[in-house]
Parts: structure tokens; sequence; C-alpha cells
């Protein structure tokens, strides 16, 4: 597919630019504070471009200077005045993405794993609190060297919300996750990918080119199918013994055996021309 196309949502910004799908937080007066058009947009967003046969990746990002600086300080102040459905709200989950999905992904925020093509976090700069976490749930982060990232809870006097505790020691290991969540300090781009927490560092005036250009890349050279089954494999992974994901792989193998896909794999290398994958 040529061209790019876009939809329009109350949040955010949506477009399929060839074969990447680029869901854009568009709130940047307030640094793309999260609040529940944006939750639902986004859960939509993710949904079309899930449904699109011609999307082979999506990135997430924010518009203007930040990417998300955490939930919306009105919700915040709504839940300190006693609002019990407002507190509720940022608990209780939604339906689950794909009820066939691990249990694990099937919470208020942790539905990205469940979403079958890569999503890569283009994080332009500030993510804080529940917009880190939103990140972290992203299968490949990058950031431009003007991002900054915190956890932000302490200094609220909230806790280790939706999963991070499980995910940031996952990432970047238990005492820098101590670290980050005890502290809620600030830390620049670079100590963010000294620490594991983002794959690359971009400078800013190049980060929207290059992270496109990994995403076409990805969507041009690796199969659809490696890609949708490699995802489901490596979260599915985090609950499993070696032993699990290696009996998981060799029955995956076995079929992937039977893919088209596999054997456009061989041809195209052997063939020696570019691969016309597709995804089956």
């Amino acid at each position: 597919m040529a061209g790019t196309t876009s939809k329009s949502y109350e949040d955010i910004l949506y477009r399929v630019e060839n074969d990447v799908a680029v869901v854009t937080l568009n709130r940047p007066d307030k640094l793309n504070a999260w609040r529940g058009e944006m939750d639902h947009d986004v859960r939509d967003a993710m949904r079309e471009a899930a449904g699109d046969p011609d999307v082979k990746v999506i990135i997430l990002t924010g518009a203007g200077k930040g990417f998300c600086a955490g939930a919306d300080m009105s919700l915040l102040q709504t839940i300190q005045s006693g609002d019990a459905a407002a507190s509720r709200s940022v608990v209780n989950s939604q339906p689950p993405w794909d009820p066939t999905s691990h249990e694990s992904f099937q919470k208020q925020y942790s539905w990205f794993p469940a979403v079958p093509k890569p999503i890569i976090g283009a994080i332009n700069g500030a993510a804080a609190g529940l917009g880190l976490i939103i990140s972290l749930y992203c299968d490949i982060r990058f950031a431009s060297d003007a991002a900054k990232f915190t956890t932000a809870f302490s200094r609220r006097g909230l806790i280790a919300e939706h999963g991070i505790s499980w995910l940031l020691p996952r990432l970047i290991g238990f005492a820098n996750a101590a670290d980050l969540l005890y502290s809620a300090r600030v830390i620049a781009a670079a100590e963010a990918k000294a620490m594991g927490l983002v794959s690359r560092v971009i400078p800013a005036e190049r980060f929207e080119r290059e992270v496109l250009a990994y995403a076409h890349m990805l969507a041009n050279e690796a199969s659809p199918r490696s890609l949708r089954e490699m995802k489901r494999e490596i979260w599915n992974a985090q609950f499993q013994t070696l032993g699990q994901a290696v009996e998981s792989a060799n029955a995956d193998m076995l079929a992937s055996f039977n893919s088209e896909d596999f054997k456009e794999g061989v041809a195209h290398y052997l063939e020696k021309r570019a691969p016309k994958f597709t995804g089956r």
C-alpha cells in the first residue's frame, strides 16, 4: 500500500503511513496528560491498526514537547476530594482486549501485549507516572534526546501503579527499579538508555524520521507472521520456565514450517530479491 491515511479522534491523532500506523497522543497543551477519553481513543486506534491488514507495525508517540505527563491532574484532584467513582475508574478494567490472551494481559493497561503487532514507543518528551507505564507496555522504546522520565508516584503519596512493580525490575533490574520508584527523580534519556529503559536515544531533530525508518524496515523486511508469533512468545515467556518456553517454541516452529511466510522467506533469500510476505 502506498500513501498516507488518517482518522479523527478526540484526544489522539491516527494515521497510516504506508504500512505503519502512528498513534499520537494529542493534548500538547497538557503535555498529553492521560484522561478517560484518551484511554478509549488509544484502545480504539490500536484496534483499528490491529485489524488493518495493511498495517504491520504500530508507533505510539506524543504531540508537542511531551510524550505523556501522566494522569490528568484534574482527575487526581477529583480523586483527592473523595470521589469514589473517579477512584474506581482508574483501577477497574475495561473489557479484555482479547479474552483468549494470557490473563495478565486483560487488565486496565496491560492489554498492549495482546495487540498482535509490534508497538514501538517513540518517547519524544516527558514520560511521567502513568505515561511512563504506558511506554513500558510497548515492545520497544526509542527516546528523543529531549525525553525525560520519572515514576512520580512517591511524590504524590501513591504506589507502584498498574504493574510497574513487575515491569521495571524486568527491564532495568531490582535496584534501579527501586531507585526510580522510591525517589521519583527525573532522569534524562542518556541515563534511561544506560539502565536499559530505552533501546536507543536519537537527536530530536531526527527523531520522527528515524523511528519511522525503523518501523518501515520491520514492516518491509520481516515476516508479519514472525513478528506476531514472536511478540506472543516473548510476552508469554515471562510467565514460563525455560523448559516450558522451549516446548512452546517447538510447537510453534512446526507450525511455521507450514506457513506461506516460511516458504517466501527461503525463496526470496535464494533468489536474492526483496521479500513478499503475506503474514500467513
